[in-house]
């Protein structure tokens, strides 16, 4: 399984009681059989010419009051961030994973290297990202980074926590203990999956890079919205409600009013940019002319 899709299975898969888990279990299944039996929608999933955002955009509405909320979460994220071509295989793969951990009560993480362990420990963020506020990113952000300078300047616990050979259940002990009641829960929760999901030699490192993910994690929930002209609150609310359906979380819209745009409005969220600006139409426009395309669709036309 995708390194960042195991670690999101995790978060969402292991807050589950029993009956939860057999319920998405059993819709993982009958999700697997309708992509392997439907080849339109399989062959949708499998685009590369779609975005992975739009995939998940797809998917989403596809299942819509359908499933459980869990399921619909784990469809999306897997079509949003697997590789186009190895969505539908993703989806048997975490039909697998629900399964055994239905099953069996727990899923072992998979022996990963480095880079493949720091993006389990971010899949994993993202989960529980999604369920906070945006103004509580800074605050996450700011209590994994003093955790990390914490066992960077206290020798016997950096040994401790590094220590491959330590069990695990020692290693989460004393996280539990230095930081339960003394950070949020989403950073405690964060911080023992560092132990459960990352490297042990790693752990100040994955906190690190941990940090940086909260901060581009909080990117996605701020659009910045560039308006020709004043936006009233029916088109905010619409503006919001339809960013949001496309990235699966609450938007926070920033406005700004720049009259040069000529009309319509231009869209940064992320690293996606949507442009619906006259300004920008005439640029595409423009830009047709220069490279000789205008004119060649004109003498088609004339043909």
């Amino acid at each position: 399984m995708l390194p960042k899709l195991e670690g999101y299975a995790a978060a969402l898969l292991g807050t589950l009681d029993a009956a939860d888990l057999t319920t998405v279990a059993r819709d993982l299944v009958a999700l697997e059989q309708t992509v392997l039996t439907r080849g339109d929608l399989r062959a949708v999933l499998a685009d590369t010419s779609i975005t992975g955002i739009v995939r998940g955009a797809i998917v989403r509405e596809l299942l819509a009051g359908k499933v459980a909320d869990t399921t619909t979460r784990l469809a999306v994220f897997a079509a949003t961030t697997v590789p186009a071509q190895e969505v539908p295989r993703a989806l048997g793969e975490l039909n697998q994973s629900a399964h055994h951990l239905d099953e069996n009560g727990a899923v072992e993480p998979s022996n990963l290297g480095l880079l493949g362990a720091r993006k389990r420990v971010s899949g994993f963020a993202d989960a529980v990202l999604e369920d906070l506020a945006t103004e509580d990113f800074a605050v996450v952000e700011h209590e994994l980074f003093t955790w990390a300078r914490t066992i960077e300047e206290n020798t016997a616990l950096r040994r401790l926590l590094v220590d491959r050979d330590a069990a695990i259940e020692s290693r989460l002990g004393v996280t539990d203990q230095l930081l339960t009641g003394r950070v949020s829960p989403a950073t405690l929760r964060l911080a023992r999956y560092v132990i459960v999901g990352g490297r042990p030699r790693d752990v100040v490192g994955t906190l690190d890079f941990l940090v940086d993910h909260v901060a581009e994690s909080r990117n996605w929930r701020v659009a910045r919205v560039h308006s020709a002209r004043p936006l009233d609150e029916p088109a905010q609310a619409d503006l919001a409600r339809s960013l949001s359906s496309l990235t699966g979380g609450p938007v926070e819209l920033q406005i700004a009013e720049e009259p040069d745009l000529l009309g319509g409005v231009l869209v940064e969220v992320g690293d996606l940019r949507l442009d619906a600006t006259t300004r920008g139409r005439l640029s595409t426009l423009r830009d047709a002319v220069a490279s000789g395309h205008f004119y060649e669709s004109a003498l088609k036309q004339n043909d």
